[in-house]
């Protein structure tokens, strides 16, 4: 575990009340204390905390985080324990037990075998398992690497591929299958190998800026230095220069890896988390954190450096009142308020991407991020509204606020172009995510989805193949540079990440022990498909048009008094980006801005808005236009206009009916045919009109062109009406 921090208290309310953090951990955390332990373990492969005892291990399930989960235990045997990890299908258990051995024991019969090295002339660094269909399990040994295949037949590790290397440390991460050999007297100079279910690829050799404090003294860089983390599919390894201050940042791409710039550092001590995509600098000795989101490359931070804060303690003086029932939380908070009254404590690792491990008090606490605070801390709104449309984790949140942030924008009467600059952001995001996310787009899937998928097995890439699924905002890596390494199937946030790779590796592993060669080549495949599946179980924070009628401009309109001038104009330019992106508006804000104009009476504005196709046409708008046009002829003949141009014959007969056009409707209907209205309607509206010129107009058009019709009842009755009536209008 990396991450080692500083035990000096800051002075900050842990308990959230008061304080502002962009950044904090819940309570309560995942307790591991388990009785005679020796440790704690990260298996991030399985995403499991493992705690040894002599003969046992216990396992905590960390993803999806649930502090109330218990523990599964397995026997393991006697003896030390330098590292353990199961493998991908949770069959098999490989315990590193000296610097030269490592032990695997089947779970269910229980049977173990030991692997060795030459003591004299190389040691074994680590170990990790892996889902590629040529290697179950690599070994990092002083002298290289050793890629070995599993075979529980004979109990042995057969040797696959080896290579050959002075290795100093290493840095690995399951989530982005890439691994670093660090070597050189200064260890500087890297090789990297990306091993996954697709392919194994070696990155070129590359090394490291170091900074000097003066000619004669050459720092080395140490394992902790050296961060590996993935955001936005991208694949990053970030290096501590201690002399210089600064976290430089390296791309990592198929065939160069290429510096991008360097964050500056306010602390000795740092540690880096990754949370949704946003990269967490932990400045350990200044007790603060500053976030980056570096999805344009942005080196700025999203905000000023705040405290990691502990919300959700309950108060001492609650515990008292509390049934004996509760008295486990009790002493649980109790636990908690004693040991924690420190954030960044000496004991405290951090974890790839989001978790804190406190080994002394055996807890484990996840990250988490105030969407709230953040967007509340910045006047860039645009800024603000892109950041918040990135997040996936919270994404109902970060819907929510975008929402209130365009909401109070129109009410306080903000600029216009400061509006408009802001929704064109909501229209963009949401455009982009319906050509990218299977649950929000049509029949554009298989176009927008087509050019990724003949990267299915791009290299350096790690459990999934889309690069447009992963983030609906971000960057396809597979689109920027066919070359690319950091992308292909690393490409959604860190959260789907952790939970997917497990069951992709471990399903992976299953059909290579049953079927070598036909379960390897369905891995690639099914992998790719339950990507998109999964992506389209996320919420997603885009906003729809329909969203922002309901939640935006229907609740403005009743809180705005006064001239609808600015409203409008801002629904103008909501169509105006709305068409730029070819997002189709639904017919109700355009019936919202008809009773905006009509109701202050600005009939020549809407006159032009119709005619100038600033109001799509359409039946509900049409309809609209009818109602608002009681006070002006002018109007309603642009909905009646409206209704003809959409083809929709049978109401505009009908409403040519309720006009009073009996003959204009009847030779309507007859031109274009439209057979649903019964005769009785028009003789009826005539009759009802009490004009006896206009009941034998009718009469005399139905008989003339209505065969039969002479003959009905209908015709009968009301040719004796008229004759009642004593009109002096022959039939």
């Amino acid at each position: 575990m990396s991450g080692k921090a500083s035990s000096s208290k800051p002075n900050i309310d842990l308990s959230g009340s008061g304080g502002l953090s962009h950044a904090y951990i819940q309570y309560p955390p995942l307790q591991c204390n388990n009785p005679g332990s020796k440790g704690l373990f990260y298996d991030d492969g399985n995403k499991l905390l493992l705690s040894p005892t002599s003969d046992q291990v216990f396992s905590w399930k960390v993803v999806p985080f649930d502090p109330h989960v218990g523990p599964t235990i397995d026997s393991i045997g006697e003896g030390p324990v330098v590292s353990i990890r199961y493998s991908l299908d949770a069959k098999v258990i490989a315990i590193q037990r000296l610097d030269h051995e490592i032990q695997f024991r089947n779970r269910e019969t229980g049977e173990t075998f030991t692997h060795t090295c030459r003591r004299d002339s190389e040691s074994i660094l680590g170990f990790f398992w892996t889902d590629s269909h040529t290697c179950d399990i690599v070994l990092i040994k002083t002298s290289g690497l050793d890629m070995y295949a599993y075979n529980s037949d004979s109990k042995s590790l057969q040797l696959v591929e080896t290579k050959k290397l002075n290795v100093s440390w290493y840095a690995y991460t399951h989530e982005s299958r890439l691994v670093l050999l660090a070597s050189g007297m200064q260890c500087r100079t890297f090789h990297g190998f990306q091993i996954s279910s697709a392919d194994i690829v070696r990155l070129p050799r590359f090394e490291m800026v170091m900074a000097k404090s003066d000619a004669n003294n050459k720092p080395v860089l140490a394992a902790e230095d050296i961060y590996i983390v993935t955001v936005y599919g991208r694949i990053y390894c970030l290096q501590f220069d201690r002399v210089a201050m600064l976290l430089h940042s390296y791309r990592l791409y198929r065939d160069a890896v290429i510096q991008q710039g360097s964050l500056p550092i306010y602390s000795s001590r740092i540690a880096v988390s990754a949370v949704d995509n946003v990269l967490l600098i932990h400045q350990i000795d200044a007790k603060v954190v500053i976030l980056y989101d570096i999805f344009a490359d942005s080196r700025a931070p999203i905000s000023a450096p705040l405290p990691l804060l502990l919300r959700g303690l309950p108060r001492s003086n609650s515990f008292s009142s509390r049934s004996t029932g509760r008295e486990s939380e009790s002493s649980d908070a109790n636990l908690v308020s004693n040991h924690e009254a420190v954030t960044y404590a000496d004991t405290w690792f951090f974890l790839v991407p989001d978790l804190i491990c406190d080994v002394a008090n055996k807890l484990l606490w996840k990250i988490q991020l105030d969407l709230e605070a953040i967007s509340a801390s910045s006047s860039e709104v645009p800024s603000v509204l892109e950041f918040l449309q990135r997040r996936k984790w919270e994404a109902n949140k970060a819907k929510q606020l975008c929402l209130g942030i365009i909401r109070t924008l129109i009410l306080e009467r903000r600029p216009v172009s400061m509006v408009a600059k802001a929704i064109h952001v909501l229209i963009t995001s949401y455009s982009h995510s319906i050509k990218t996310s299977p649950h929000l787009r049509g029949t554009k899937s298989d176009k927008t989805s087509a050019p990724g998928a003949q990267h299915v097995v791009s290299p350096l890439s790690g459990a999934d193949v889309s690069a447009l699924g992963a983030d609906a905002l971000g960057k396809s890596v597979i689109h920027e540079s066919a070359a690319r390494v950091g992308s292909g199937s690393l490409n959604k946030s860190s959260a789907v990440l952790s939970s997917d790779s497990e069951d992709e590796t471990r399903s992976a592993n299953q059909r290579r022990y049953t079927s070598e060669t036909q379960g390897h080549s369905s891995h690639v495949t099914q992998s790719s498909l339950q990507s998109g599946q999964e992506d389209a179980q996320l919420t997603s924070p885009a906003i729809s048009p329909d969203e922002m009628y309901s939640f935006v401009f229907a609740p403005v309109d009743e809180e705005m008094v006064g001239d609808p001038s600015y409203l409008v104009t801002i629904i103008v330019e909501f169509l105006h980006s709305a068409n730029a992106e070819k997002v189709r508006v639904l017919p109700s804000l355009y019936v919202l801005t008809i009773q905006l104009l009509a109701r202050h009476e600005r009939y020549a504005e809407l006159g032009l808005f119709v005619i100038n196709k600033i109001l799509e046409p359409s039946k509900e708008a049409a309809l609209q236009l009818l109602e608002s046009g009681r006070q002006n002829s002018q109007i309603r003949k642009l909905g009646l206009d409206m209704l003809r141009q959409l083809g929709l014959h049978q109401d505009y007969v009908l409403l040519l009916v309720q006009d009073g056009y009996f003959l204009e409707a009847l030779r309507y209907a007859r031109k274009y045919k439209v057979n649903t209205i019964r005769p009785s309607l028009f003789l009826e509206a005539a009759f009802v009109s009490k004009d006896p010129q206009h009941l034998a107009a009718v009469l005399r058009f139905l008989s003339d062109f209505l065969p039969g019709f002479k003959h009905t009842s209908e015709h009968n009755r009301y040719y004796r009406i008229l004759n009642d009536i004593n009109a002096p209008v022959s039939v």
